[in-house]
């Protein structure tokens, strides 16, 4: 990897740092703004080899437009997923079915992956309980399609087609 990319995944990696204490801070005092900066770029210096290997292309408008989009979308997936498992909770005949099932994904990159394995875990209803490559074996409260092709229409493919776009 030539210098360009060096310092594009470096830029990268101050971009995210920074936005990330501009998150834990909730400040935009100029002193605060400053130490941000000037931390974000000492931490860049020692991480950004093990952060990105994109560097700037991770910041392609249509990977932050899907970002953008997949928040509200897996927030809206959680809270439904939520209300669902509550039912189950408090119905007299706790209308469960769990198993566990084997999903297929077509991710390819390992941060896409573990962004997908995160967001069914952190859907209740369903735990990711071990990657190997592209299978997927997750418990699932209410196993409606045992198949692999069932289950993974049911559980990654939401998903993934948003994280197809923003991990690749």
């Amino acid at each position: 990897m030539g210098e360009a990319g060096k310092i594009s995944r470096y830029l990268y990696t101050v971009i995210v740092l920074f936005i990330i204490w501009l998150f834990l801070t909730s400040s935009l005092d100029v002193q605060e703004l400053e130490i941000g900066f000037v931390m974000s770029l000492i931490v860049a210096a020692f991480s950004y080899e093990l952060f990105t290997t994109n560097g700037l292309r991770n910041l392609h408008p249509k990977r932050i437009a899907y970002a953008a989009a997949y928040i509200p979308y897996f927030l809206w997936a959680m809270i439904m997923a939520n209300l669902d498992v509550a039912y189950r909770v408090l119905h007299p005949k706790r209308p469960i079915n769990p198993g566990i099932v084997e999903c297929k994904t077509v991710l390819k990159s390992d941060v896409g992956k573990l962004s997908l394995a995160n967001s069914i875990t952190l859907t209740p209803g369903t735990i990711t309980l071990d990657v190997m490559g592209d299978r997927y074996f997750i418990h699932w409260i209410d196993v409606k399609d045992s198949t692999v092709e069932g289950a993974s229409e049911n559980i990654t493919r939401p998903f993934e087609k948003f994280l197809k776009v923003i991990f690749g």
